[in-house]
């Protein structure tokens, strides 16, 4: 009896509810996520660098992004929006290396390669 009384108090609540937001008040909770303004952290940005351009920058970028949330939540909130700055700034630096060192890398084998097709082609 307990149970359909519960089920049937939930059934209400979805139906008079229009947003996730509104069923978790209907339901006396809290909605999930973070309490407040937070800023962006640049974790997956971080974690893209690291994987793809520049592994020493990105794991610096991931380093700083880490410390957004965990201030944020302490309620250091210049903290945290230092720690997101830095966290944009060496996952930016770290984008603008690799894709520098890719470039020289294709310039390389660019000239590499028409080189050595001249030295093939003197050579018949």
């Amino acid at each position: 009896m307990l149970l359909l009384i519960n089920f049937c108090s939930l059934y209400l609540c979805f139906e008079t509810s229009k947003t996730k937001t509104n069923i978790m008040e209907n339901l006396n909770m809290a909605p999930p996520g973070p309490k407040g303004p937070f800023s962006e952290n640049w974790l997956v940005e971080a974690i893209l660098v690291t994987l793809l351009c520049c592994l020493p920058f990105g794991v610096v970028g991931i380093i700083f992004a880490a410390q957004v949330n965990t201030k944020q939540q302490a309620g250091d909130s210049e903290g945290a929006e230092k720690s997101r700055r830095e966290a944009a700034k060496w996952t930016k630096i770290g984008f603008w290396v690799g894709i520098g060192w890719l470039i020289l890398v294709f310039l390389f084998y660019f000239v590499l390669g028409i080189s050595m097709f001249g030295i093939a082609n003197s050579m018949d």
